[in-house]
């Protein structure tokens, strides 16, 4: 594996990593994902058919701000995914988490269901939309996802069915990371609370940024 390669391999770990701690803070704290809108449109379906643990706004408020953070990384990306634009986009990532973690820290967001955990669960959107766009888009490492964990295990699955194994390792190193990271981040909540758990998750994504700064400027 190239250079280059190995350092993508470390970033996109870290941020696969990440991406459970960040659903362990939002979905112990919140009963909502901040990765994962698949998991959110069903709690919305939840909360609009009567039950009492899901919110309306709390599920809104993570998705669009999954949208409109995505809508943002596609922007500043556009056609050519390089080391230089991920670590751009990562850097704004990493303050949008820093923001959220400021807000649940000011407004106790963790504690009832309000405008204050509203728009943290907005601003943790956001970084994960802009996130989640690196993730989707075509690199040297294309199936090394680190939020699409149900296309990666059907991925798995289905190459596994054909005999090929050449990219079980990758999507299986993904799945792992995910679970891993969600472990630590229940460990870090219930140990030390909603916002040591969100900044865990920024102290990640901000290493990452460093990682892809540091990368050259081929196509990731």
């Amino acid at each position: 594996m190239k250079d280059n390669s190995r350092l993508m391999l470390m970033a996109l770990s870290l941020l696969t990593f990440s991406t459970g701690l960040i659903d362990a803070a939002t979905v112990l704290g919140s009963s909502v994902f901040a990765a994962n809108m698949t998991g959110n449109l069903v709690f919305l379906g939840f909360s609009l058919g009567g039950s009492a643990d899901y919110s309306v706004p709390s599920s809104l408020s993570a998705i669009f701000g999954f949208l409109l953070g995505a809508f943002v990384a596609g922007h500043l990306i556009r056609d050519k995914l390089t080391a230089r634009k991920s670590g751009l986009t990562l850097g704004i990532q990493t303050v949008f988490i820093l923001l959220g973690a400021g807000l649940a820290w000011l407004t106790k967001a963790g504690e009832s269901d309000s405008w204050g955990r509203w728009l943290m669960l907005m601003l943790l959107g956001i970084a994960m939309g802009l996130q989640n766009t690196i993730s989707i888009k075509k690199s040297a490492l294309d199936d090394m996802k680190t939020t699409v964990m149900t296309l990666t295990l059907a991925g798995m699955a289905a190459d596994l069915g054909r005999g090929k194994t050449d990219k079980v390792g990758v999507r299986l190193l993904s799945v792992l990371l995910l679970v891993v990271g969600a472990v630590t981040g229940a460990l870090i909540y219930y140990s030390a609370g909603l916002v040591a758990t969100i900044l865990a998750t920024a102290l990640c994504v901000g290493l990452t940024t460093i990682l892809f700064t540091i990368g050259d400027e081929k196509q990731v």
